[in-house]
């Protein structure tokens, strides 16, 4: 899932992007509110992290832009600490606010409480086969066994189920689980299915994770 962060304080930022990375999340930043109004109106995201003082224009602003095209979700993350403050965030259309300091733990779990309510359609787990996936827990079972991945592994095991039985390019890949654009002579992409394969697939018969020539790669079971 991808999540916009609208906030001018660098250190915050980094910080934001570094936990959500961590715990699976694709993760774009904007430091003042133009720019993160023209983001998150024209590109498509789970949820947004927005602070309330910002640059050019404040996150009352962008909020209120956002309401006008799109629903996404918006979490309020700020020093503002008035109950006025906290009044007028969701009066203008917020899902939930959160005043600093905040600790990351609180912050995710409102994260993926709010996801989830939002995309209520998505499950929690996800099998394929003998393979058994707790996307909310981040934990792995192959044929009742607990296997153990990397926080990239994950990702990028999470990101192969959500499209299930559809070839996944290179490109779109690197995009979306290490949030870069594709260069042809990095094979961070291959050395990473690799790993995965190594604890996914290759300790089982029943091979899930395929390989599609010339466009990339693709989770899906075919049968023995």
């Amino acid at each position: 899932m991808k999540i916009l962060i609208v906030e001018d304080e660098a250190k915050t930022a980094d910080y934001l992007r570094q936990g959500l990375t961590e715990n699976g999340f694709v993760v774009d930043i904007a430091t003042n509110g133009v720019d993160g109004r023209h983001l998150a109106i024209e590109h498509d995201y789970d949820l947004l992290v927005l602070d309330v003082m910002l640059p050019q224009l404040d996150g009352w602003g962008v909020l209120k832009a956002l309401r006008e095209r799109k629903d996404t979700p918006v979490i309020f993350l700020t020093a503002r600490e008035r109950v006025e403050d906290r009044v007028k965030g969701l009066g203008l259309g917020a899902d939930d606010y959160l005043q600093k300091p905040f600790a990351f733990s609180e912050l995710l779990a409102r994260v993926r409480a709010l996801l989830k309510r939002s995309k209520g359609r998505e499950p929690d787990v996800v099998r394929i086969g003998d393979l058994e996936v707790d996307l909310l827990h981040r934990k792995v079972f192959r044929a009742g066994a607990r296997i153990d991945l990397t926080a990239k592994e994950f990702a990028l095991l999470a990101l192969l189920l959500r499209h299930q039985g559809e070839a996944l390019s290179r490109t779109s890949i690197a995009e979306q689980v290490w949030d870069i654009n594709f260069d042809g002579d990095t094979n961070v992409v291959e050395v990473a299915m690799r790993r995965l394969r190594s604890k996914v697939d290759d300790p089982f018969d029943k091979k899930l994770l395929h390989t599609v020539r010339g466009v990339g790669y693709v989770i899906e079971d075919r049968g023995t």
